[in-house]
């Protein structure tokens, strides 16, 4: 990879608002995600604590194509939730999706997000391994 930075953005307005991107890939192969929700076209999307995750790794996952990367790429997970009661909820589709990858994951409770009903928001870091290099 050479040396510069590429940036992705997607649909939601809050990037052109706040002034971020969606994924951001350094020199070096990292590939930082930031905090994805439930939101697909601009509306949050219906569903519980678990079908948020889903939706928001989901959102994750579409960044992380822009960029010719995969699940399998992932090798950490950030996990914030605004309830202990939907720790198996989340879990369970953490587990779903990432079982056979195993990325250093964290999963933390907050007082909330931007739209109270909204429960779920997650963050992903991706490597992209140079050409050559092993697995």
């Amino acid at each position: 990879m050479s040396g510069e930075v590429r940036r992705v953005q997607s649909d939601v307005s809050w990037e052109e608002t706040f002034g971020y991107a969606r994924a951001v890939e350094l020199p070096g192969g990292l590939v930082l995600v930031s905090g994805c929700t439930s939101v697909v076209n601009g509306v949050i999307s219906e569903g519980g604590p678990y079908e948020q995750a889903m939706n928001a790794f989901g959102v994750a996952f579409e960044a992380l194509g822009k960029l010719g990367l995969g699940r399998e790429d992932v090798v950490r997970t950030r996990m914030y939730i605004t309830h202990a009661r939907d720790v198996d909820d989340v879990g369970r589709a953490h587990k779903e999706l990432f079982d056979d990858v195993r990325p250093a994951a964290s999963m933390l409770i907050v007082s909330g997000f931007v739209d109270p009903s909204l429960v779920v928001e997650v963050e992903v870091e991706a490597y992209r391994q140079e050409r050559g290099e092993g697995k």
